[in-house]
């Protein structure tokens, strides 16, 4: 099937041989946010044959703070030790935002969350994240 897009946008844009440890938490979960936005849209458009209107909806529903922190609970016995470090950069980063309809807890977790997220996806790793979010692998 060819390279995967990971593989490809790392060739293209010149960080494939750069190390996602270097990047700040607040960076991880920037690239975190749009990854994980794609692939709960990708998945929605996939499953349901909805107008645009619901299928954005069900998207904003998903991707909130309150939602991401649900899925990052569920999602903690499976960590390993790495990808728990980054969560935990992720969530004690010192954002000086905080989402409008989301506890102060709640946007840290998600921040954490997206800060692993992007580390994974960084590290073209898509495979592990498939597992984590929809349990099962690529």
């Amino acid at each position: 099937m060819g390279e995967d897009l990971t593989s490809l946008i790392r060739e293209r844009f010149g960080y494939a041989d750069v190390d996602a440890k270097q990047y700040s938490p607040l960076s991880l979960a920037f690239v975190g946010d749009a990854v994980y936005s794609l692939l709960i849209r990708t998945k929605l458009l996939c499953e349901r044959e909805l107008t645009v209107n619901h299928l954005h909806k069900h998207a904003a529903d998903a991707v909130k703070a309150e939602a991401q922190k649900e899925l990052m609970t569920a999602m903690l016995p499976k960590l390993t030790e790495e990808e728990l470090t980054v969560f935990k950069r992720g969530r004690n980063a010192n954002s000086h935002s905080v989402a409008k309809h989301a506890s102060v807890t709640d946007y840290r977790i998600a921040t954490g969350f997206e800060a692993l997220i992007g580390y994974l996806y960084l590290n073209g790793r898509m495979d592990r994240i498939m597992e984590l979010v929809f349990g099962q692998e690529g």
